[in-house]
Order: C-alpha cells, then sequence, then structure tokens
C-alpha cells in the first residue's frame, strides 16, 4: 500500500513538473496582470482570432486587465502598454522584438533592417535616412504632383454618375510614387509596377492571414513561395538595372544609398523588398481613407478646398506651399487616429531586466506600444469615433503629451523612416483631388476597417465626383 502511495504521489508531481513546463503561464515572471494561456503550445493565439485581430484582441485585453496587462504567443510572454507615460519610460529603446515579425521572414528575409538590432540596426537606419531627410524630400513633389495630376485626369473623365474605387486608384498612386520616388526608372515600365502589385496582394493578404492562424494548405503555400520568388526577382533586377544605370545630375534615392552600403546582394535584397512593400501599404490606406472621411464629412471638405484655394491658387505642391496647408495636416492625423492606421509598434530589451509601470520585465521580452488603444482613449479624446481634424488645431495640440499621438512611432529614433515622404505623398494627393473635384459617397455602403497589420477597408470604397466650378 505505501509503495502505491509513494508510486501515486511520484506521478502526481511529475504530472505537476509537466503541466508547468508545457504551461507557460503557471510560471509567470512578471507581476504584470493579464491573461493565463488558453493552449498550452499556442498560449492566447485563439484568444486573439476571436477577438478578430490582435489590436481588437488588446482593446479588450486592457479594458479588463488595465494599460499595461500580458498575454502569451506561443510560449512567449508579450507585454502590451496603452498610456502615454508607458510610452516615455520606453523612449530610449531602438531595438525590435524579432519574434513578432519572425512571421514575415519568408518574405523580407532574414537579413532585413526589420530584424536589425543594435548597432547594425543604427548604422543602416542612418545611411538610408538621408534619402528621407526634410532636404531630400522636397525633390520629390514633382513626382507626386505628376501622378497626382495623372489620377485626377482619370477622375475627370468619371464624373457624373461613375462609381470610382478609392482604394484600388490609392493604392496604384502609392505604388507608382514609392517606386519611382524611391527606386528609380526601372519602374517606368507599368508592366513592371503591376507585376510587382499582384505579388504583393497575394503575398501580403497571406501574411495578414497568418498573424492569427498557424495553417494552410499545400495550394497555398506554393502560390506564397511562387509570389514570394516574384518579389525577390524583381529586387534583383531592380538592383542590377540600377548599377548599369547610375543616377544622373542630382538625383539621389533610397537605391543609391543602398548600392553605395557596403553590404551583401542578399542583405541589399532584403532591404529593398522590405521597403517597397512597406512604402505603399500604410501611404495607399492612408489617402483612402482619408478621402473616405472627407467624402462622409461635407463640413470638413469644404473647409479643406478652401484653404487649398487660398495657399495653392492653381499651383502645384512643394515643399514650401505644402508646409501652409494646415488644415490639410489636421485632415490626415485625425484620418490617422480615427481609422487606427497602424494599430501597434514594439520594443524590447534583449540584455537587460527593465522596469515598467512599477513592474519587473524580464530580458528578451517584447513589449507591444497600443497606439490603436490609446487614439480611442476617450480621457485624452473626447467622442473618440468622431471624426473632428480641428482635434489637431495648434490650439487644441497645446493641452495634449506628444506621445498621445505617435501614429508613425517614436521611441529609440527608430520613428518610420518614411513618415516625412508619407506626408508629402498624400499631401499633393489630397490637395490635387479636392481642389479639383467635389466627393461623395456612393449611397448604401457600410464601410468596415480590417485591423491588420495596417488598417485597410474590408471592402473597395465607391465614390462620385463632381467637377468644382473655377471661380
Amino acid at each position: 500500500m505505501l509503495d502505491f502511495a509513494i508510486f501515486a504521489v511520484t506521478i502526481v508531481v511529475a504530472l505537476i513538473g509537466l503541466v508547468v513546463y508545457l504551461y507557460p503561464g503557471r510560471s509567470k515572471p512578471t507581476t504584470v496582470p493579464g491573461l493565463e494561456p488558453t493552449d498550452p503550445s499556442e498560449g492566447n493565439l485563439a484568444d486573439i482570432a476571436q477577438a478578430g485581430s490582435l489590436h481588437e484582441f488588446l482593446i479588450v485585453l486592457h479594458d479588463k486587465y488595465g494599460s499595461i496587462a500580458s498575454f502569451w504567443m506561443g510560449n512567449q510572454l508579450v507585454i502590451s502598454i496603452a498610456r502615454v507615460d508607458l510610452f516615455q519610460q520606453q523612449m530610449e529603446l531602438f531595438d525590435r522584438p524579432p519574434f513578432l515579425f519572425k512571421l514575415f521572414e519568408p518574405v523580407i528575409g532574414p537579413m532585413s533592417i526589420e530584424f536589425a538590432n543594435k548597432s547594425d540596426g543604427r548604422m543602416r537606419r542612418n545611411t538610408y535616412d538621408k534619402c528621407y531627410s526634410h532636404s531630400a524630400i522636397k525633390y520629390l513633389y514633382p513626382i507626386f504632383n505628376e501622378f497626382a495630376n495623372e489620377l485626377a485626369d482619370k477622375w475627370g473623365n468619371l464624373v457624373g454618375e461613375e462609381h470610382i474605387p478609392v482604394v484600388n486608384y490609392m493604392l496604384s498612386f502609392a505604388i507608382k510614387s514609392i517606386t519611382l520616388a524611391s527606386f528609380g526608372d526601372y519602374f517606368k515600365d507599368e508592366k513592371k509596377v503591376q507585376k510587382l502589385n499582384m505579388a504583393k496582394d497575394f503575398v501580403w493578404t497571406e501574411m495578414e492571414r497568418r498573424v492569427t492562424s498557424t495553417s494552410q494548405d499545400a495550394e497555398t503555400q506554393k502560390r506564397f513561395e511562387e509570389n514570394i520568388k516574384i518579389l525577390l526577382d524583381i529586387c534583383d533586377e531592380l538592383l542590377k538595372h540600377r548599377r548599369k544605370n547610375p543616377p544622373l545630375g542630382d538625383e539621389y534615392l533610397l537605391i543609391d544609398t543602398f548600392l553605395e552600403a557596403d553590404m551583401s546582394d542578399e542583405q541589399l535584397r532584403s532591404d529593398a523588398i522590405t521597403y517597397l512593400i512597406g512604402g505603399f501599404h500604410t501611404s495607399g490606406s492612408l489617402l483612402s481613407w482619408a478621402i473616405y472621411f472627407l467624402a462622409s464629412h461635407p463640413e470638413a471638405q469644404e473647409k479643406l478646398y478652401e484653404e487649398i484655394k487660398a495657399v495653392l491658387g492653381d499651383d502645384d505642391v512643394d515643399s514650401e506651399n505644402a508646409s501652409a496647408l494646415i488644415y490639410l495636416r489636421q485632415v490626415m492625423d485625425e484620418t490617422m487616429r480615427c481609422a487606427v492606421l497602424v494599430p501597434l509598434a514594439a520594443r524590447y530589451d534583449p540584455d537587460s531586466e527593465t522596469e515598467l509601470g512599477g513592474h519587473v520585465i524580464p530580458p528578451g521580452t517584447p513589449v507591444i506600444q497600443a497606439f490603436g488603444v490609446t487614439f480611442q482613449d476617450e480621457e485624452v479624446w473626447p467622442n473618440p469615433n468622431k471624426f473632428d481634424p480641428d482635434r489637431f488645431s495648434s490650439e487644441n495640440v497645446k493641452g495634449r503629451h506628444s506621445l498621445s499621438f505617435s501614429p508613425f512611432g517614436f521611441a529609440g529614433k527608430r520613428k518610420c523612416p518614411g513618415y516625412r515622404f508619407a506626408y508629402a505623398e498624400a499631401t499633393t494627393a489630397l490637395a490635387i483631388l479636392f481642389r479639383r473635384f467635389k466627393i461623395k459617397l456612393v449611397d448604401n455602403q457600410v464601410v468596415v476597417p480590417l485591423y491588420q497589420i495596417v488598417t485597410s477597408p474590408a471592402d473597395e470604397i465607391w465614390i462620385q465626383v463632381e467637377e468644382r466650378k473655377k471661380k
């Protein structure tokens, strides 16, 4: 009997040990409140999928546990923060947790700048960022004007009863802008742009799906790999073309900094595809949402039109007059807030224990900065679901902490490198389109956001345009 009891106790202890080993939440190495894993191997991935997206999951998580909360992605503990003072405590962190971006490695490659931390990451950012400096961006306005006027002429042929697909046109505009303004004349061939776009669409959609699902069928995986190869081949051709056709005169683009850097072709290709994919999806979605909000708020649209006419007259947009389009900048900022354009960023300290909100954070723990949650905080943004560009007037901005609105990130000098590019590109397109047209939504549409890496409309947005009479 005693032997059986000893045996039974031994088995129970062994089972408890096994559960502790397989079920990481039982030994959570921090006092941050949060969820226990619902599955021993997947953590809270099922909860994220049930919520619809990581952003929507974080809304529920923070509503339950407060401004700092924890959950599990597989066996990895993840912390999420959603308050300005907590953001401020991470101001100096540069490194990004590779764990959270591993999903994209098949596309961008293990040598991508997305995974570059410490001195390597800083060196690459210092090298590349000069192409998107304030002085560099001013030389790109002629490209933006050319494509924006071309787009306006196309819409001019659709005045009246024609229904115009906004998302389709805005993504096309953004693709042309990033390819020509950052990678040069290789992309003057429209067929190459279309090939890039088609491959990108499939790969991006599949990557987004895999954020909340680990399953994929063999046929989908095959197509995924085929389209990745198309993107990589395009990057190889792009680099080869630029080497044979170096810049003329003062032209100096992002691709030229790639080629001048002391890096392998694999690393150059990885960074090229990273900037290509990251460069147009965000801008295209920003433009789509801005047109949607302005079309559904005629009073804001008229206020913007009056500013555009007063500042630009009939001139094109340039670096000088763009800075005077103050209300347009407010429209773009309020668009990013309302649409939750980029729901989150992330940082970590790979080597040291840190303190955050009074809690000890173990080395190597990913910390998500839940921007999307803070953008809907009623204490900071009264009536947060209302589109109101005047929230960003100079008077209203004074009363808010600068980190309450950081749509391009902030920490460790790792703000999105293309934020000036995005503002200049969007300013040009919106100014030219809304100077020429009154824009209204087609009736009986329900526009629903799809919260993923970048928030985009779940379906196409349809508009109608009317030529404005010249005064």
